[in-house]
This record gives structure tokens, sequence and C-alpha cells, in this order.
């Protein structure tokens, strides 16, 4: 049997959507790049905001036509956060879809194998039929056990190692803690061993990620797995998302900066500058906060900050934004992501007076990101002429005939690229580089 994935939202979810088709390939199932050949259709939905619902909902039904029209028997299954939230209305209503798995419920993904024995003609199996709702009531989410595998798909030189899942915290705008339920830590020792097992296979870039990775294993617990990690064979870079700013210790600031592996980045989602929205918000930082951890991040020498802010929150007046946007101006961080408020369903924000239009938010959105932009450019044009390690991922998608890699400013997925003159490495390569040149999020080098 053929196996086609797709997997939706964020690093986390991808995580899961590794483990269940490392389990079902552990079962004989292959992969499949072409869902028209594929037996098994998996999609790992998001439902964060709005769109990433629509997104979900979309893939799904494309999916169904595809089920629907083929000649071939095919089993579609549904699994993550959309299911959780919304898993006892989603069977009545997608009714080409075969079994829905929860966001807690990775390791149920074997069940699929029956559904699928019995689509293509093999003994049917009883208990398991179509639509079947495999989920917790309230949140649930899965933590990663170095035991079940992981299919790491067309980059094995670089993995995120989920450290813990769901959330405490009581954001107002934020849906996960009803998703996903309270923070749920990994045992130091399972995450350890499975960063061994991960270089083992070739990994040489660890992303640690979870909702709130400060949060791990409670007040100095960070900095001890990091202590660990640093020992581990095999990987030789270690990267850090997520962190919340009151999170963000000094000692913990001492641990990156005298670290062998942990790279100088991190990505401190901060919301929003002004007091007055951080209290609506819910955020449980004041402005002074926010700004200290940013300032104390800032000590650690060439550190690339990443952050993201909410605009269009209820509450935000012209004086409020304002503050935003100098903030932003002050050019404290390397990449920014910008999002338009969303009221999500259950949430406190969603039953506060929307008082931002839509249409002004998204013109605050593109205020901010042009004087991002700005400090972007001049925070690459900085780094040419530096020796930079650049992690070489493979030919470029804009340009095939270039290869291209990431240097430590650059996280996977969602920063800039380097783009590589010269280089025929193959990927999962680290080579020292000059780099000579930059554009607005991007950059180019010289293999050394």
């Amino acid at each position: 049997m053929k196996l086609y994935v797709v997997s939706l939202g964020c690093p986390k979810n991808r995580v899961d959507s590794e483990a269940m088709a490392g389990i079902l390939l552990q079962h004989g199932v292959q992969m499949e790049a072409d869902a028209a050949k594929a037996d098994i259709l998996l999609v790992n939905t998001c439902s964060f905001i709005l769109d990433a619902k629509e997104e979900s909902v979309n893939t799904i039904l494309e999916l169904a036509r595809l089920k629907q029209r083929s000649r071939k028997p095919k089993v579609l299954v549904v699994s993550g956060c959309l299911v959780q939230q919304h898993g006892a209305d989603l069977p009545a209503e997608l009714h080409e879809v075969d079994l829905f798995l929860g966001s807690g419920k990775v390791e149920s993904i074997d069940q699929v194998l029956a559904l699928a024995a019995e689509r293509l003609g093999a003994k049917a199996v009883k208990g398991v039929g179509a639509g079947r709702l495999i989920t917790s009531p309230g949140g649930d989410c899965w933590l990663p056990d170095p035991a079940v595998p992981r299919f790491l798909g067309d980059q094995p030189h670089r993995a995120y190692l989920k450290i813990s899942d769901g959330c405490s915290r009581r954001c107002a705008f934020c849906a996960i803690p009803a998703i996903k339920g309270p923070l749920r830590n990994r045992s130091q020792q399972s995450v350890v061993e499975e960063a061994r097992q991960l270089g083992a296979l070739g990994v040489k870039e660890l992303t640690l990620i979870a909702q709130d990775t400060s949060a791990f294993g409670g007040r100095g617990g960070l900095v001890r797995l990091l202590e660990e990690l640093d020992e581990v064979e095999g990987p030789q870079w270690i990267r850090l998302l997520y962190l919340y700013p009151d999170g963000v210790t000094q000692a913990l600031v001492d641990c990156i900066q005298h670290s062998k592996k942990v790279l100088p980045y991190a990505d401190m989602p901060v919301q929003h500058i002004d007091a007055g929205l951080l209290r609506r918000m819910r955020r449980a930082v004041s402005e002074a906060r926010v700004r200290g951890a940013v300032e104390r991040l800032l000590q650690i020498k060439g550190l690339a900050l990443r952050s993201s802010l909410i605009v269009g929150f209820p509450g935000e007046t012209e004086r409020a934004f304002a503050k935003l946007l100098s903030f932003v101006e002050e050019g404290p961080f390397h990449n920014l992501g910008v999002f338009v408020f969303s009221p999500e369903e259950g949430t406190e924000a969603a039953a506060m007076e929307q008082t931002v239009p839509r249409e002004l938010a998204e013109e605050r959105r593109g205020l901010l990101m042009e004087a991002q932009l700005k400090v972007s450019r001049r925070r690459n044009r900085a780094l040419v002429g530096r020796k930079l390690s650049v992690l070489v991922e493979g030919p470029s998608a804009e340009h095939p005939w270039v290869q291209e890699g990431r240097c430590y400013a650059q996280a996977p997925d969602i920063d800039g690229v380097t783009f590589l003159e010269l280089c025929d490495a193959p990927p999962g390569t680290i080579l020292p580089c000059r780099i000579t040149g930059s554009r607005d999020y991007d950059l180019r080098a010289q293999p050394l």
C-alpha cells in the first residue's frame, strides 16, 4: 500500500505527521508523492485561525474529490487540530472521510491499515468502519516517544524536536489550550534519547519546538536540557523556537552564549508592545518585561531574533498601533511575522467588541511589514563580507541551477535562504562560506 501525506500548520503538526507516516512505514506501507497513485490519503489539519481552518477543509475536499473520481479504492484519513476541535460535527459533514483522528491519537493511525485492507479487497476487520471518529473530549496532544519511528521526508539532515505540547497560559486570542489541553512536558531523558537517534540517522540541525519552549521542565529546565543536548553526538546545530518573554532568563542567555551547538537565534513571539493591549490579550507580561527579554537576548553576540505580532486586536487604538510601529522601527528583529487578528471560536477575544475593521488591520499589517523590510535589509547587508557556516539544503526551487542553504540567522521553512555560488556539496553539508551579497530577506554566499 502507498501513503500520501499533507501536513498543515505548525512544525508540531509536522512532527506528528512524520510519526504517523513512520508507524505506517513500519507496517510495510510505502510513501507516495502523487496523491492519485496512493492507497491512503492522510491530511493532518490545523485550526489555529480561520484561514488555517479553511485551508484544512479545502485540502480535505480536494482529496475527497480525487477519491471519488479514482477507479482505484482509496482510504481518506483526517487527523489533527481540526478534528480535535470540531470532531463531533465532521463525520456528518464529510462523508468521504474514512477515519478521523484527534490531535492526541497519533499512534491510532495503525487502525487505518484495517480500513485500507478492507477497501483493497482483503479480509475486513470488525470495529473499524467508514467515518469512525477517534478522539478525546476536551484538549489533547501527543508527545513523541523515541520508540515511535519518524519519516523525515526529503530533508533528512534536519528535524524538529518536539519537547512539549499544550499550553497552560490563557492568552485571550488563542484556542490552543482548548485544542491541545494544558502544558505537558516530555522527560529530559526522552528528548535526549530522540536527539541521539536523530543524530545517528544523520540529522545535522535540531530545531526545538513546543507551544512554549521556555516552560520546558519548570524553572531552569530548558537550560539543563540544552546543556545535555550540547553533548549529543551527531547534530551540530540546535535552534530554539517559541520562547515566551517571561521565560528568557539570564541563565538561558548565558547558556546560549557559551554553548557549542545552540545557535545565536531565537524565536520569541511578543504579539504587541502596548501595555493596554498586552493586558487585553492576557499576555501576563508588561511592556517593560517584553523589552527586558528582547534586551537580554540581544546581549548574545550576533543574535538573530525572530518574532510575531498581532494587529487589529479589539481595542487597538491609533496610539497603540503607533507605539507598535515605532517598536519595529527600532530594529530589534531580524525576521518578523505579522498576523491580522482573527476571532477564534471559544476564546475570550471572540466575545470582545471588534473595534478595528479588517481593512484597517490589513493596512496596519502592511505598514509593519514595510518597516520590518527596511530593518531586514539593513541587517542582511551587515552580514555581507562575513564568514559564516551554511547548511546546504539542495537545489533551489527558485533557481534550480543554484544550490540553496541556510546560515544561523535563517530558520527552516519560515525565514529567508542563502544562495550558494559554485557549490556542489550534498544536502546536509555544513560549509564555511563568505557572504557575498544580500536581498530583502535572502543572502548570497561563496564556499571557502
